[in-house]
């Protein structure tokens, strides 16, 4: 006789569709960009965001407001102010729970140059993404840091639960993974890469993760991650090899940098890989042009840095210590550099890491590299 069939299990019932995810990935990206300081004005900015996101108005009422639990409300509101959104103040009356109407001026760009592009769908589902995944119950009591984690990782995070940290989670998120691990919300944390908890697996964001099963569905076709080969011990020679004069020297010195203390892979990866350059997304220009208004002398504050960073290592900063040692957002590092490159304030060897010194325009006032004393050989 034979067996019964046995039926199949259900599949998982996601929340969002793939480009879904891509899209709560740009939402995310586009606020971690905006220069604000604290993460009440980033959660704050991401309910905002999708609401105006076609159009650049939409409406809010308090009670969402509340609902976010904010520590500081009333300094959220003023960051975005700043920014130039319009944010009524009838939003944090505690009585009203009318719709407020809200305006952000950078998202009524037209379609060409939208910086966060959405159709009708999509955002009201990406909304609804945003409210189902702040009130998980094993983040709905975290403080705001906690949460706005909880939407960069969730939306990272492939339809197998696995998830590599965004290179765009802002600081202060990345400082409460340890918390997510005690909450439960992540199940396992290695570096940067972590594994959530099966009760979030409705709500990712679907994203390929190289740690999935090969036969996934989301692996297959135009969905699989790329892997990187590393650079072996005899390319990274054969490419110094092969290398200008000075080009293999700065190599070298940074390779060799008892100060920075780089692994070799990090530093033969850093100078074999093709650099990608693209024009540069309208809000992440306009995150700038907002940062620029309180950082008026950072050109010269910029050289002075670098001058003192190539005494000290023998080589040039990478974009990346240049900010993080002057305390200036990551996520405008790029264009912030490019723009002191073409003012002067900076040079550098084109497409070279770590080769950043001080231009033409910090020679004409004052900034000059100092001589490194000889070390005996």
């Amino acid at each position: 006789m034979p067996k019964p069939a046995v039926a199949p299990a259900p599949a998982a019932s996601f929340l969002l569709t793939i480009p879904q995810g891509h899209a709560v990935r740009r939402l995310l990206s586009y606020t971690a960009a905006l220069p604000l300081s604290s993460c009440d004005a980033q959660l704050l900015a991401v309910v905002i965001a999708v609401r105006t996101a076609r159009g650049g108005t939409g409406q809010i009422r308090g009670a969402a407001v509340r609902a976010l639990r904010l520590d500081d409300a009333d300094g959220a509101v003023a960051e975005l102010r700043a920014l130039g959104w319009q944010v009524p103040d009838e939003l944090l009356d505690q009585d009203a729970d009318a719709p407020a109407l809200l305006t952000v001026p950078a998202l009524a760009a037209g379609t060409d140059d939208h910086p966060l592009p959405l159709a009708k769908e999509p955002q009201s589902r990406l909304s609804g993404w945003i409210v189902r995944t702040l009130s998980a119950p094993l983040v709905a009591q975290g403080p705001p840091a906690t949460r706005l984690a909880a939407l960069f990782l969730t939306g990272h995070a492939s339809a197998h639960l696995n998830g590599t940290l965004p290179h765009d989670l802002p600081h202060a998120c990345r400082e409460k993974t340890f918390d997510l691990v005690t909450d439960g919300f992540l199940t396992r944390l290695e570096g940067n890469r972590y594994r959530l908890d099966s009760s979030m697996q409705h709500l990712t964001g679907r994203l390929p993760h190289r740690a999935d099963p090969d036969d996934s569905p989301p692996r297959k076709g135009p969905w699989k991650v790329p892997r990187h080969a590393r650079t072996t011990k005899a390319e990274w020679a054969q490419w110094k090899q092969a290398a200008r004069p000075t080009v293999r020297k700065n190599a070298e010195a940074v390779e060799h940098c008892a100060v920075c203390r780089l692994p070799r892979l990090q530093v033969a990866a850093a100078f074999t890989e093709t650099r990608h350059t693209g024009q540069t997304p309208r809000h992440v220009r306009d995150a700038y042009d907002a940062w620029t208004k309180g950082h008026p002398g950072h050109g010269l504050q910029a050289a002075q840095a670098t001058a003192v960073f190539r005494t000290r290592h023998g080589h040039g900063p990478s974009y990346g210590q240049l900010c993080s040692g002057l305390g200036w957002p990551p996520k405008l590092r790029g264009i912030i550099v490019q723009q002191l490159l073409a003012d002067g304030w900076l040079a550098e060897i084109p497409s070279v890491p770590w080769t950043l010194r001080p231009g033409d325009t910090a020679a004409a006032h004052g900034v000059l590299l100092q001589p490194r004393a000889a070390t005996a050989d």
